[in-house]
């Protein structure tokens, strides 16, 4: 088969530009096909076989001689362009796996927070060091936070140590209260011991004292059943969640960020509020 018979590939960070995702959410299809010929170092012709159009049409459009306004032609061109998900969801389409399934379609342009899923915290890992290591304000809830905050080698804690002339940064981190019932609860979801689970948040309550002198740091207990997993960089959030037979790391992972009108990230900001103001501060 023809290469320019088979569906455009994009690398997953072009569609994570910021004037992609703004292009997408503006509906303006004469920029998208710009960035992907940008990005995609790809002619107009192939793009045109790609979006099932003639040469000329996309040449249109590019030069803004032409709009597209029809939602079959935003469908056409997402499925030739390839588009993740979260690129489909900022055009105000359903996701590829929802195309065929009969349903209202809602216009997801208006709420375009969630801008990744990672299969896993160790698929995000990396943007997630990146973001922490010059993010002000850090907030972690987990049930032990071993892996997240509390050893030398885990996800953000070494990040935490800036240099001279950059500030400290505020952090709080909430973990489950060993004496609350909750803890026997998650310890039985997870096929361990009540006195291992208690011992690995009080590890990470010691460790985190360590790091006192190098950031603005507030340790809390919460008394709640674990439900998600939290990770906040200033105006962007990691967020899984906890279920029976997995960790929170295990499960996908959610890129939330902040936006004006976004009623995700704004809940889970309120969620962590609350359980700041109503738990135990231990550091």
């Amino acid at each position: 088969m023809p290469t320019a018979l088979l569906p455009i590939e994009l690398p997953e960070w072009a569609w994570q530009r910021a004037e992609v995702r703004e292009a997408l959410r503006e509906r303006n299809v004469g920029a998208v096909f710009r960035h992907v010929q940008q990005y995609g170092g790809l002619s107009q012709s192939r793009i045109a076989t790609a979006v099932a159009m003639t040469q000329a049409r996309v040449n249109e459009i590019i030069n803004g001689r032409r709009e597209v306004t029809r939602l079959d032609v935003f469908e056409r061109i997402a499925d030739g362009l390839n588009m993740p998900d979260d690129s489909r969801k900022l055009l105000g389409l359903a996701s590829a796996r929802d195309t065929h399934h009969v349903g209202r379609v809602f216009d997801l342009a208006a709420f375009p927070e969630v801008v990744h899923v990672y299969s896993t915290q160790a698929a995000a890992s990396e943007d997630i060091r990146q973001l922490a290591a010059t993010a002000q304000q850090l907030d972690v809830l987990a049930v032990r936070g071993l892996g997240l905050i509390g050893l030398n080698d885990s996800l953000l804690r070494p990040t935490l140590a800036r240099p001279e002339r950059q500030p400290e940064p505020r952090v709080r981190v909430l973990l489950l209260d060993p004496e609350s019932p909750a803890l026997a609860v998650r310890a039985a979801e997870i096929g361990e011991s009540a006195e291992s689970l208690t011992g690995g948040i009080t590890l990470t309550e010691a460790r985190l004292r360590e790091l006192s002198g190098i950031c603005d740091l507030q340790v809390y207990r919460y008394r709640t059943h674990p439900t998600w997993r939290v990770i906040r960089l200033d105006g962007t959030m990691f967020v899984s969640a906890f279920d029976t037979g997995w960790e929170g790391h295990e499960s996908a992972t959610y890129k939330v960020m902040e936006t004006p009108h976004g009623p995700l990230y704004r809940g889970f900001q309120r969620m962590f509020a609350f359980m700041t103001e109503t738990g135990i501060r231990t550091v």
